[in-house]
C-alpha cells in the first residue's frame, strides 16, 4: 500500500492542496495524482473526497483543518468510516498511529519555524513513523536539503511557492513533491 502512494507522489511533483470549493474544481484538471484537502467540515468532507476519487486521485484530508474533528484518535475513525479518503495530514503524531492502525496513508506536517522545530524532527518521526513528512514553509531549500538528508523518511515541501523556479530547487534539494494551494503552480 505504501509503495503506490510513494509512487503517486513520485510521479505528482506538484501536489495540488485545496483551500476552498474552487480549487476542488481545478485540481480534477491537473495532473496531480495526489490531492491535498485542507478545508470542509464533517458535513462536506464525504462529498469533498467523493469528488476526488472520482477524478481517480488520491485524497489526502488534512485532519486537522476540517471543522467538527477533534484531536482524538476517534477523528480519524471518522474520516475511515464516511469518507473514501485515502489518508490524513496532521501536525499530532497519536492520529498519525491510528490512521497507520486504520491502513490509511499518512503525512506528518512540520513547521519549521526556529532551531528547536528542526532539531524536534528526527525525534518526531521516530515517534510517529508517518509514511511521509511535509516541511513548511518550503521557500528555505537549504534547510530543506538538510531534512532530506536527515531523514529517512520521503519529505514533501509546501507553503508561500509561487514559481518553476521555487519548484525546482526544492526538487534538487530532494524531496519528493512540493505541495501548494496556488493553482497557477499546479498546471507548470
Amino acid at each position: 500500500m505504501r509503495k503506490e502512494f510513494l509512487e503517486a507522489l513520485e510521479g505528482s511533483p506538484i501536489i495540488a492542496a485545496i483551500k476552498d470549493d474552487d480549487g476542488l474544481k481545478k485540481c480534477i484538471s491537473c495532473d496531480s495524482q495526489v490531492v491535498f484537502v485542507l478545508y470542509g467540515d464533517i458535513i462536506s468532507i464525504p462529498d469533498i473526497v467523493m469528488k476526488i476519487k472520482e477524478a481517480g486521485k488520491i485524497a489526502m484530508v488534512h485532519a486537522d483543518l476540517i471543522s467538527g474533528l477533534g484531536s482524538k484518535e476517534i477523528a480519524i475513525d471518522f474520516l475511515k468510516k464516511n469518507t473514501l479518503a485515502d489518508g490524513i495530514i496532521t501536525t499530532k503524531p497519536n492520529l498519525i498511529k491510528r490512521a497507520k492502525e486504520l491502513h490509511l496513508y499518512t503525512i506528518l506536517r512540520l513547521f519549521l519555524i526556529d532551531s528547536m522545530a528542526y532539531e524536534n524532527i528526527e525525534r518526531q518521526v521516530k515517534t510517529a513513523k508517518p509514511d511521509v513528512i511535509e516541511v513548511l514553509p518550503a521557500l528555505m531549500p537549504k534547510i530543506v536539503s538538510k531534512v532530506c538528508k536527515l531523514s529517512p523518511t520521503p519529505v514533501i515541501a509546501g507553503g508561500l511557492i509561487s514559481e518553476k523556479e521555487d519548484i525546482m530547487n526544492l526538487l534538487q534539494a530532494g524531496v519528493i513533491s512540493v505541495s501548494s494551494t496556488n493553482d497557477k503552480i499546479w498546471f507548470i
